[in-house]
């Protein structure tokens, strides 16, 4: 497992939020096969895999990024299937999705500057 300083966020846990943020606003919550099967639907990429998905949740659900709780048993059996997890984005994931997203965007504007004064790596 890579390292990481305190208050960031890999990038699968940048695209977690960005996804259930966005399926937060529809459907108040999200579960994970929802989850994953927006975050593919993003980069047109197959499903993110069950260990890669579930792992980063329970991680940015320790942090406190996000809440988990178990839907209602009696939906679940009168729709005939096991119970969801069900996640919501807290504000303190909001807070860190929009420093994350504020990082990027100070990276990606530096890069112009370094490949504009015409260096060269070989």
């Amino acid at each position: 497992m890579a390292r990481r300083r305190p208050g960031t966020l890999f990038p699968i846990e940048v695209d977690i939020l960005e996804s259930g943020l966005a399926l937060q606003a529809s459907e108040g919550s999200f579960y994970g096969f929802a989850l994953a099967k927006h975050l593919a639907s993003r980069d047109g990429s197959a499903l993110t895999g069950h260990g890669t998905l579930y792992k980063a949740l329970a991680r940015i659900i320790e942090a406190g990024v996000l809440e988990a709780s178990w839907e209602d048993p009696a939906r679940a059996e009168i729709e005939g299937r096991p119970r969801r997890r069900l996640y919501t984005v807290t504000a303190e994931g909001s807070r860190a999705l929009e420093k994350a997203q504020a990082e990027t965007s100070r990276q990606v504007a530096q890069v112009p500057r370094i490949t504009q004064t015409g260096a060269t790596f070989a």
